[in-house]
């Protein structure tokens, strides 16, 4: 049995806990208003310039541009997106899972499988089982900036044009809402035509390019994949940070709920202790009564 101080140091341990939560909580919310705006900014112009580039490639003379070729897949590279912190409910292993089950599937496929991990969470996972790395980056989610975005593309791209790699996924959260996050699963390469756009071609506006279309195209190609890349970084560092916030929450609420029980116990027992006490006193006043009388 829990004694009065034991229970009392319990309760100022929570509530020191508590006071992490709360302020973790806040800090999760004050960031994640600045990262909410600049997904919320970034995604019209990803959106936008994969439409226009959709529009491009339904030309028939475009088609064979070797990053959107459909050539044989032999090997596949997954890029797993997660954070390089935990403390923030399920969000790093519903992301490894989702991870891990795309690669059995590709796997069973007959495809061989490299992963390139973003995070440091996702790092550790895949580091220490039996999986091919192409490479890792961790720590960049702490002050997120488009460089890591360059960096990202000049390790993927390049091997996929020398064959290396035959077709790239993207896996991470995409961030709906302050409490929802959604693991989408993203081609990046090679780039999927959009069928709607490719259907409509006969109903579109022609449109005169300057200098040319092949020159638009071309210069269009880099920046999609790198403003794709970038867009998912933004999406999992929003994702992480309103899983963050909800996590600390629902924890702060806990601890509310774990000192109220716990006040609850403390002041039974030391109820109890006053009662033993007096019971105590009023027997040895009756037993010294009895022995005088």
């Amino acid at each position: 049995m829990a004694t009065l101080r034991d229970i009392k140091n319990r309760i100022i341990g929570v509530k020191s806990t508590q006071k992490i939560t709360k302020a973790m909580k806040m800090i999760a919310t004050a960031k994640l208003r600045g990262a909410q705006q600049r997904i919320v900014g970034a995604r019209p112009y990803a959106n936008k310039i994969a439409e226009m580039l959709s529009r491009l490639a339904a030309d028939d003379a475009l088609q064979s541009n070797p990053f959107f070729v459909d050539r044989p897949v032999e090997k596949v590279c997954v890029v797993v997106i997660t954070a390089d912190r935990g403390l923030c409910g399920a969000f790093n292993t519903n992301i490894i899972r989702e991870a891990v089950i795309y690669i059995k599937e590709e796997s069973e496929n007959g495809h061989a499988i490299s992963v390139l991990t973003v995070g440091k969470k996702a790092s550790e996972y895949f580091s220490k089982r039996n999986y091919t790395t192409e490479g890792k980056m961790v720590g960049i989610f702490g002050s997120l900036e488009y460089q890591s975005t360059l960096q990202l593309y000049s390790d993927l791209v390049p091997k996929y044009l020398n064959g290396e790699i035959d077709k790239i996924v993207l896996v991470y959260n995409e961030f709906v809402s302050m409490i929802q996050q959604r693991i989408v699963k993203v081609q990046l390469l090679p780039i999927p035509f959009v069928r709607e756009e490719r259907e409509q071609k006969s109903y579109s506006s022609n449109y005169i390019f300057e200098p040319d279309q092949i020159s638009i195209f071309e210069s269009l190609i880099p920046k999609h994949l790198k403003v794709q890349l970038w867009r998912a970084l933004l999406e999992s560092n929003a994702a992480e940070l309103s899983a963050r916030m909800t996590a600390m929450d629902n924890a702060t609420t806990n601890a509310q709920e774990l000192i109220r029980s716990l006040n609850l116990t403390y002041n039974k027992e030391r109820q109890a202790a006053i009662t033993k006490e007096i019971l105590e006193i009023v027997s040895g006043a009756n037993a010294l009564k009895a022995s005088s009388s």
